[in-house]
Parts: structure tokens; C-alpha cells; sequence
């Protein structure tokens, strides 16, 4: 299967390429730099000068789009937020451009996507079928990135979108950052310690992604462990496998100066079910928190 990726360089898209690579697949990094990453991968450039991408495109399989500025880099300045929302817009729409001139037509579109499209509780549970939709600037931008990917639909392609947790990984993502205090023995409970945690192993996100490529999955699919865990238990959990005491509370008011509306992604959060993998018959490779978290700091 011949696969393209924009975001191949990222977080998630390294560990995609990888997990492709391995299964056998050849992979087409969508990226401004022409570099290969290895023998078994084609560095195409784009969004840069007049590059055409698609004269080296014919003939893919699947198109997964993780291109967009990082939610994780510095606070959210106005600046930063429009280049958060503008660069999935832009990136979405060169997509498309590259799809449409395409002779021959990919067969899917995997898209990401966050759970951050649903509004934040510490009661309610949600599915793909929820219909709620949250008001604040992270559901508006993944809200109208799902809407952008869906007109690829238009052009006979079947779209998916991967809803994507807290990814957990060892130097990339939030976890470095809520383990940092752990590291140097003053973590405890953030917040109320209540805010519910949907959280997913990297792994398991590259694996859910090439799932949705090769089991047919159509509009969103929520990319989030099946277990769910309150901060305080996820910070508990968290402490005993870095080996470090839980005990010194870090009060909401403190990280909303110190992080600004980026407090959003650490005091508040979703109880989010991955319905849609589960009833097709996903396994997921890290179901319990523990056992992800060993793995990450072997």
C-alpha cells in the first residue's frame, strides 16, 4: 500500500511512518524539507515555492493529514491561536487541491482531529454520537478542520477523522510537561484533581490511524484509551512509575498564569469512550494507564 502523510515529521506521524514501514507499506512524507527519513520513504516537498506534489502522488492508496502548528508550543497569544487554526485550514486545503488533481483517487482520507471538539465535564461521558459541541477556541478549530476534510467526500473519497486524546509519549506531547514537577519531587493534584483525563499511548494512536485506512471507518473516531482516568488517579498513577511522591497540590489559579487559556488542556478535559474502534474490533495495545506508562519510561 502506498500511503501519504503530511505531518510524516511530527509527534504522531513519526510513529505512523514507522508502524507503515513495518507492515511493508512505502510512505510519501508530505514536507518542506526534501530529506528522506529512510530508504523506504519518499520526501516530497509542499506549501513551499512551486512545489507540485501530485506529480509524484499518482497511484497512493490512503491520505492521512496530521499537518498543523503544534497546541502544545507556547501560550496561546492571539498570534499563536491564528497560527493554530490557520495552518489546519491551509494544510487541509492543499490537501484537497492535491486530491482533486489527482487522475487516480486515493481511496481514504484519514484526517486529524481532538476530543477537544466536546465541551469539558466532570460527569458526562461522550461518543462519537454525542451531539455536543464545545464553544471555546479548541472546538472551534478542530470543529471546522473536521468540516474541511469532510468535502473530500465530494470527490467520491471516504473520509475519517481521528479524535485524538492526551497522547502520551516520552519527549513529545503533554506528558513531559506533567511529569516535569513528579521529576523533581513536588507533583500532586492539579486542580480539583477531579477533571477527567482521556488519554492514549502514541503507539496506539498509529495504530488506530492505519485501522481506520484498512477497516473502512467513515466520519469521527475517537483515538482515546478505553479507561479514562480522573487527574488525581492519572497523577497517582503517574507518580508511582516515576518513583516519586504525590503530595503537593498545584492550584488552578497558578497554572492559568502560568499557562494562560492553554490552562484548558490540564484543568479541564472529557471522558471520551473510543466507541467507534472498539464495535469494529480495534485492540488496543495499551488499555491500562500503568502498563503505558511502564512502557513509556522503560
Amino acid at each position: 500500500m502506498k500511503v501519504a502523510i503530511t505531518g510524516g515529521t511530527g509527534f504522531v506521524g513519526r510513529e505512523l511512518t514507522k508502524l507503515l514501514v513495518q507492515k511493508g507499506h512505502h510512505v510519501f512524507i508530505l514536507s518542506r524539507s526534501t530529506n528522506n527519513i529512510s530508504n523506504d520513504t519518499t520526501t516530497i516537498g509542499w506549501l513551499a515555492g512551486n512545489s507540485q506534489p501530485e506529480k509524484k502522488l499518482e497511484g497512493i492508496d490512503a491520505f492521512v493529514n496530521l499537518a498543523g502548528e503544534s497546541i502544545n508550543n507556547g501560550r496561546w497569544t492571539v498570534e499563536q491561536k491564528k497560527n493554530i487554526y490557520d495552518s489546519r485550514m491551509q494544510a487541509t486545503d492543499e490537501v484537497l487541491r492535491i486530491i482533486k488533481a489527482l487522475k487516480l483517487k486515493p481511496k481514504v482520507l484519514v484526517n486529524a482531529s481532538a476530543i477537544g471538539i466536546y465541551p469539558a465535564s466532570e460527569d458526562k461521558i461522550y461518543t462519537e454520537n454525542s451531539p455536543t459541541i464545545g464553544t471555546d477556541f479548541l472546538a472551534k478549530t478542530v470543529h471546522d478542520w473536521e468540516k474541511k476534510a469532510m468535502s473530500a467526500e465530494q470527490l467520491g473519497i471516504r473520509v475519517a477523522y481521528g479524535r485524538f486524546g492526551i497522547i502520551l509519549g516520552k519527549n513529545e506531547g503533554a506528558l513531559p510537561l506533567m511529569a516535569l514537577p513528579y521529576k523533581m519531587f513536588v507533583g500532586g493534584p492539579i486542580g480539583s484533581g477531579q477533571n477527567w483525563m482521556s488519554w492514549v499511548h502514541v503507539k496506539d494512536v498509529a495504530n488506530a490511524l492505519l485501522f481506520a485506512i484498512e477497516h473502512d471507518l467513515q466520519g469521527p473516531f475517537n483515538v482515546a484509551a478505553p479507561h479514562a482516568k480522573r487527574m488525581n488517579e492519572f497523577g497517582k498513577t503517574l507518580a508511582t512509575v516515576l518513583k516519586r511522591p504525590y503530595y503537593l497540590p498545584v492550584p488552578s489559579f497558578a497554572l492559568k498564569l502560568a499557562l494562560g487559556e492553554k490552562n484548558q488542556l490540564v484543568i479541564e478535559g472529557q471522558h471520551v469512550l473510543p466507541t467507534v474502534l472498539s464495535e469494529n474490533g480495534f485492540n488496543f495495545e495499551f488499555p491500562d494507564l500503568t502498563n503505558a506508562l511502564n512502557d513509556i519510561y522503560k
